[in-house]
């Protein structure tokens, strides 16, 4: 029996039992749903099928819903399909920085909320048509960012909006036309669908131009043979969570457990984003002298799963530049940890973690105070 806890759901969550019965079984089907005979048909209509369930998970309309690999490959066709510069907030995910390397960067105050008057100042000045790329929640501090505040202020300089919707989508409410954006991504791995499939929403009216060619797939968008095993799946787990919202929501209660306990054990830790309107399973925190690389070892080595920041930089643990945007130093951000509880998350799984994190903290505050041989 398998008794490790695993609490990095933001980095992959536990896959759904209905998703994994839903894809075994599309793998026995043979389909290419470019095909016009029957199993062709049928390979389509799954995949349509898969385009009406991820629209009503985010308030969209189904013709907009282009399927990718992934949250990655929907934010680089985003920006980088889209013939604009962007501007982007400084606490973005990799593959957005990556997309606009040389993009202007919107400031956080110490909440890690995006500064609107400074997004302002630069839709104000720039010389050219823009795209504001600002994500909804982040993947480290759980941080909700006034998206829809943010779409509005383009919108008023003409600009459009990117929203990667990839922390967000399964976790609270997402209604793409409230929000006021023109782009949305998601992905399937983070709301108990496989890793491998996702989707860029593209609002009616926006031009982008295409990042893989090929066949005309998807609107011409990106081509190649869909995956449809992987878009089968994520199209029940977007299902799945639209009836998940209200468990979810839940999870707030379990977090603020671990957090009081946790600031029981030590004082003098520093919870991010607390200032904040945040996701409901996510606590990002920092015990001064006690490495983050240092906690995550320590921790799997207790049959803890945690992360010491993104998972999506090649198994590298490095300071993260989302609390440095936020703040902080060199060192206190290289001492975080993210603790994300997802859909099969208990009390029990909590009650472990705070016990092993409790001994690692007291291992380290001896070894501080033992005095120098």
């Amino acid at each position: 029996m398998n008794n490790n806890v695993y609490l990095d759901h933001n980095a992959t969550t536990t896959t759904k039992p209905a998703v994994a019965r839903a894809v075994a079984e599309s793998l026995e089907r043979t389909g290419n749903p470019s095909s016009a005979h029957a199993p062709g048909r049928l390979a389509r209509q799954a995949v349509e099928e898969a385009r009406e369930s991820v629209a009503a998970l985010l308030g969209a309309e189904p013709g907009g819903v282009v399927f990718t690999s992934g949250g990655t490959e929907a934010n680089n066709l985003a920006l980088m399909g889209c013939a604009r510069s962007a501007v982007i907030s400084s606490v973005e995910h990799d593959s957005v920085l990556a997309s606009a390397p040389e993009a202007p960067r919107i400031p956080v105050d110490g909440a890690g909320v995006a500064d609107v008057a400074a997004l302002e100042d630069l839709l104000a000045s720039a010389p050219e048509p823009i795209l504001v790329s600002v994500m909804l929640a982040n993947n480290e501090t759980g941080v909700i960012q006034p998206v829809a505040e943010i779409a509005e202020r383009a919108r008023r300089h003409g600009a459009l909006t990117h929203c990667d919707a990839v922390q967000a989508a399964g976790k609270i409410p997402i209604d793409m036309a409230s929000l006021g954006v023109d782009l949305l991504s998601v992905s399937a791995h983070k709301i108990g669908g496989p890793p491998g499939a996702g989707a860029l929403v593209v609002g009616e009216g926006v031009d982008i131009g295409p990042r893989a060619l090929g066949g005309g797939q998807e609107r011409g968008l990106r081509g190649g043979t869909l995956n449809v095993p992987g878009i089968t799946g994520l199209g029940v787990a977007a299902r799945l969570a639209v009836d998940g919202l209200d468990d979810f929501a839940a999870l707030a209660g379990l977090r603020q457990k671990l957090e009081d306990r946790i600031r029981a054990l030590a004082p003098p830790v520093n919870f991010f984003g607390t200032g904040a309107e945040r996701l409901p399973n996510t606590s990002c925190f920092a015990l001064p002298g006690l490495m983050g690389d240092t906690q995550v070892i320590a921790l799997d080595l207790a049959g803890v799963a945690v992360s010491a920041g993104s998972a999506c930089s090649s198994g590298k643990i490095k300071a993260s530049h989302v609390l440095k945007a936020m703040g902080a130093g060199d060192e206190e951000a290289a001492c975080a940890i993210r603790v994300s509880l997802g859909w099969p998350s208990t009390e029990s799984d909590v009650g472990r973690f705070v016990e092993a994190w409790g001994e690692l903290a007291a291992r380290g505050a001896s070894q501080a105070t033992e005095p120098a041989a």
